[in-house]
C-alpha cells in the first residue's frame, strides 16, 4: 500500500555538502516559460537531467504550474499530495482549498509532477484492462492457486514495467524527484526552499532537506514517513494504523442514525470480516454497467479508501449500507478513488508510478515467501488489512532495478523543520512523525488529536495558525506542541 492515497484526492472526497556539488552541476534551465493554462494559473516545463550523474546526458521534463501570490509577495512556496505517483499539477490546481488565504497572498503556490508522473515522464507499465485485472488480484490468498496467481500478476507488472519504461526506472527514486524540485527552486529565484508535502511528500522533503540543507527556509511535512523503517515494516505499520482507523469510524458510526451496525465494535468487526470473506466466494452486485467484479480486492479497497479522510465516513456508511444487503457498488466506485481509476476505464498512472518509487526506495525481499511471512505476522495485528497490505508490494520482490534506500536522513545544519503528525491517521501513524521529527537535526514535532490522513486545513484551527505563521513568518513552534481534538 505504502501511502498510496494523496491529498488531491481527499479534497476529491470531501545529505551532506558534497551532494549539493553534485547536483549543482546539472545546469538547470534557469527560465520557465510561464503560459496561462486557465483559472489564473500559468504552466511551464522546467528540462532536469534524466541521470543527475550525467548532467550533459539526456534530459526529460518536468511539468510545473504556479498560481501568483495575491498580495505582498515573499516567494514560493513548493506542494505535494502524496502517493507516491500524486499530481503535484492536480494538488496546485486546488490551491485555493488546500492552503489558506494568507499563504496564498504571500507565496506563488507552485506545484509540480516528480519525474515518472503524469504530466512529468511517466512511468507506463499495463494497459488498463491489465490493471483491472492487476487490481482484481485476490490480496488476501487462502490457496496455493491464489498465491501462484499473485505471483504471476505480480511478475507481469513487473516485466510491463520493463517493457514499457525501461529507460526511467532506474531515476525515478525520491532523491531523483529531491534534486529536481532543487533545480526547480533555483528556476524560481528564491533563495531558500519554502514547501508543504503530505504524506510521501514527507519523505520528498525530508530527502531535500538532507541532500540540500543549507537551501531550507521551511519545510511543512504533514503525515509524516519514518525513513528508518523498512518496506515491510512500513506495510505493517500502515496496516495497523487502518485498523485503529476503523475503529474510530466504527466508535462514530453507532451515533449516526444511518449506522448499519449497532452493539459493538467488535460485533460490526465480524460482520465486516463476513461481508470480505462472501466478496471473496461470491463477487457483490455492480450496478456501474462496467463488468467488474466486486471481489474481496475491490471490496477491501473500498473499504480503505473512506479512512483516510473523516469527512468521507458518512459516505462508509452508505457503502456499507450497501454491501451488507449485496451491493458493492459504492464501494467500487470508492476503490476506483484510492486507484485513480476513471469513468472511461483508464487510469492515471498513480498506479504504476507508487510501485515504480516504492520499489526503487527501498529494500524489498526477493521471494514471495518473505512476504507470505510478512502477511501471516500483519494478520495477527491487523486482521481485517494486514494480509492484503502486505502482499500489496510483491512486484517489488521482481522488480529489474535494484532499490536504493536512503540510509539516514537527519539533515545536519537544516533550519527548523515542522513535522505534523495525526494521532489516529490511517496511513502515515502518529508514530512516524514522532520519529521522524526525532531523527531530523532540526526536526519540530507538532501533533493533533485528530482522524484521518494529515492534518493541515482538516478543521483545526490550532494546526492551521501555526502552519501558517511558520511558513509566513517562520515562527517555529515548540517541540511537541500538541493541537485538541475538534467538535
Amino acid at each position: 500500500m505504502r501511502f498510496r492515497r494523496t491529498a488531491a484526492a481527499l479534497a476529491a472526497l470531501a545529505l551532506t555538502a558534497s551532494a549539493c556539488t553534485d547536483a549543482d552541476v546539472s545546469r538547470p534551465e534557469t527560465a520557465l516559460d510561464w503560459k496561462s493554462c486557465g483559472d489564473g494559473f500559468e504552466c511551464a516545463k522546467l528540462g532536469v537531467p534524466l541521470d543527475h550523474d550525467k548532467p550533459d546526458g539526456e534530459r526529460i521534463q518536468i511539468g510545473v504550474i504556479r498560481l501568483p501570490a495575491s498580495g505582498d509577495r515573499i516567494g514560493s512556496i513548493l506542494v505535494n499530495p502524496g502517493g507516491p505517483g500524486g499530481s503535484g499539477i492536480e494538488y496546485a490546481r486546488s490551491a485555493r482549498s488546500v492552503l489558506s488565504e494568507a499563504v496564498r497572498t504571500r507565496f506563488d503556490v507552485v506545484g509540480f509532477d516528480p519525474r515518472g508522473v503524469g504530466e512529468s515522464s511517466p512511468v507506463r507499465c499495463l494497459s488498463p484492462s491489465d490493471l483491472d485485472a492487476y487490481i482484481g488480484l485476490d490480496g488476501s490468498p487462502d490457496s496455493p492457486a491464489e498465491v501462484i496467481a499473485l505471483e504471476e500478476g505480480s511478475h507481469r507488472f513487473a516485466a510491463g514495467c520493463q517493457a514499457r519504461s525501461a529507460k526511467l526506472l532506474p531515476h525515478v527514486g525520491t532523491a531523483d524527484a529531491a534534486r529536481d524540485m532543487d533545480l526547480l527552486r533555483a528556476a524560481l529565484g528564491d533563495e531558500g526552499l519554502t514547501y508543504l508535502g503530505k504524506s510521501y511528500g514527507t519523505q520528498l522533503g525530508a530527502v531535500y532537506a538532507d541532500l540540500f540543507p543549507g537551501r531550507v527556509r521551511a519545510l511543512v511535512l504533514d503525515g509524516a514517513v519514518d525513513p528508518s523503517l523498512s518496506p515491510l515494516e512500513l506495510n505493517a505499520a500502515q496496516a495497523h494504523g487502518f485498523e485503529v482507523a476503523l475503529d474510530a469510524f466504527l466508535e462514530d458510526c453507532f451515533a449516526a442514525q444511518d449506522c448499519p451496525f449497532d452493539g459493538s465494535v467488535k460485533a460490526a468487526r465480524e460482520k465486516i470480516t463476513a461481508l470480505l470473506q462472501r466478496a471473496d466466494r461470491e463477487p457483490l452486485a455492480n450496478n456501474t454497467g462496467d463488468g467488474r467484479q466486486v471481489d474481496e480486492a475491490l471490496t477491501t479497497l473500498g473499504l480503505l479508501t473512506p479512512l483516510y479522510d473523516r469527512q468521507a465516513w458518512p459516505v462508509l456508511r452508505q457503502a456499507l449500507s450497501g454491501a451488507l444487503k449485496g451491493d458493492g457498488t459504492t464501494l467500487l466506485r470508492m476503490a476506483d478513488v484510492l486507484i485513480d481509476r476513471h469513468d472511461d476505464g483508464t487510469y492515471s498512472n498513480q498506479t504504476e508510478a507508487n510501485m515504480a518509487v516504492n520499489c526503487i526506495d527501498g529494500r524489498f525481499p526477493r521471494a514471495s515467501s518473505a512476504f507470505a511471512e510478512a502477511a501471516r505476522k500483519a494478520a495477527t495485528d491487523a486482521p481485517l488489512f494486514g494480509t492484503s497490505v502486505m502482499w500489496s508490494s510483491l512486484p517489488c520482490a521482481y522488480w529489474p532495478v535494484k532499490g536504493e534506500p536512503q540510509e539516514k536522513i537527519d539533515a545536519p545544519g537544516a533550519a527548523p523543520i515542522m513535522v505534523v503528525g495525526t494521532e489516529r491517521d490511517p496511513a502515515t501513524p502518529y508514530e512516524w512523525a514522532e520519529a521522524l521529527a526525532d531523527q531530523l537535526s532540526s526536526g519540530v514535532l507538532v501533533g493533533f488529536d485528530g482522524d484521518g490522513h494529515t492534518a493541515y486545513l482538516t478543521g483545526s484551527t490550532c494546526v492551521d495558525h501555526l502552519v501558517d505563521d511558520y511558513l509566513i513568518n517562520l515562527a517555529v513552534p515548540k517541540d511537541g506542541t500538541h493541537c485538541p481534538k475538534i467538535g
